[in-house]
């Protein structure tokens, strides 16, 4: 019996990954429902593409226009249309990946049913981690994150006990900026920050990235998700994005997850977890990269983190 899977924010970078990764695991996982902002041509593509009748749009505008132009489709419309559609639609994962606090109310909802959340969404965890984790303790749900970082220190973790943990290595790309001076940095435009070196991901989180605010981010969510207090969280960049992050133990030992920057693993692996399947992705291979690179982020120049 395949796995039933709702995508929240499908329109988007980290949506039609899993969509694409859901079409490679051939038949083991089923789109049930797909819901996003306002991308309601988009959206209805989509639907098609996939074969569900069931979606969703955060703007009643979006899902107006979508309504007159696909009546054979149940749309659920305005602010609570994402989150309605979680408790509407069976379901055994829920792919979180709409951007800002938006994601808080179906993340919620999709935990207090007992499911996977499979999370792109940093801002809940934000704003709200303590909420979001309680929620899935008491409902008996998993929360299992699809950020390549966070799920890599995920991944690690699987492997020791908590109080084996001396600290974690957060690695960052450090944007396209990383090497600029202070000087340099003013005179930055838009376009650049938007020209990421390593991944290619949604314009919110690629600014946030430019800015090492979404390192910052991602600092919130260890600590929420895996109890790690701050001074147990080290950020490193490292420009060629493949660590993804590491765990240090308390004898020294350092365990990493290593592969290509590209998002289709950790979501693959989101879905399957705690089991591993056979994919046809791009193996990484560490003579052509040749040399790994590291240095210490300078805050004074990226205040955001």
């Amino acid at each position: 019996m395949p796995k039933r899977v709702l995508i929240l924010g499908a329109t988007g970078s980290i949506g039609r990954q899993t969509l694409d990764v859901i079409a490679r695991l051939e038949r083991r996982y089923v789109v049930v429902g797909l819901g996003a902002w306002s991308r309601w041509h988009e959206l209805g593509e989509l639907a098609d593409v996939v074969g569900v009748g069931d979606v969703a749009l955060a703007s009643e505008e979006a899902a107006a226009e979508l309504a007159a132009a696909r009546p054979d489709l149940r749309i659920r419309a305005g602010r609570g249309a994402l989150a309605a559609l979680v408790e509407q639609v069976p379901a055994d994962i829920v792919v979180v990946a709409v951007a800002g606090l938006a994601a808080l109310e179906p993340m919620i909802a999709a935990l207090q049913r007992g499911l996977r959340v499979a999370f792109a969404s940093k801002e809940p965890i934000v704003a709200a981690g303590g909420l979001v984790v309680e929620a899935a303790k008491r409902h008996g749900a998993t929360l299992v994150p699809i950020d390549s970082e966070i799920s890599a220190v995920f991944q690690c973790l699987q492997a020791v006990r908590p109080d084996w943990v001396e600290k974690v290595l957060l690695t960052a790309s450090g944007g396209p900026f990383v090497d600029l001076s202070r000087e340099e940095l003013a005179r930055v435009t838009p376009e650049q920050a938007l020209a990421h070196p390593t991944w290619r991901m949604g314009a919110k989180v690629t600014i946030d990235s430019a800015t090492l605010m979404n390192k910052g981010f991602e600092v919130f969510e260890l600590h929420w998700l895996f109890g790690l207090a701050v001074d147990k969280i080290e950020v490193v960049v490292h420009h060629q994005s493949i660590i993804h992050s590491a765990v240090q133990l308390i004898d020294s030992t350092v365990l990493a997850q290593v592969g290509l920057p590209d998002m289709r693993a950790p979501i693959q692996y989101a879905l399957t977890y705690p089991e591993r399947l056979a994919s046809d992705l791009p193996r990484l291979d560490l003579p052509e990269v040749g040399r790994l690179t590291f240095s210490r982020p300078d805050v004074a120049r990226f205040p955001c983190l």
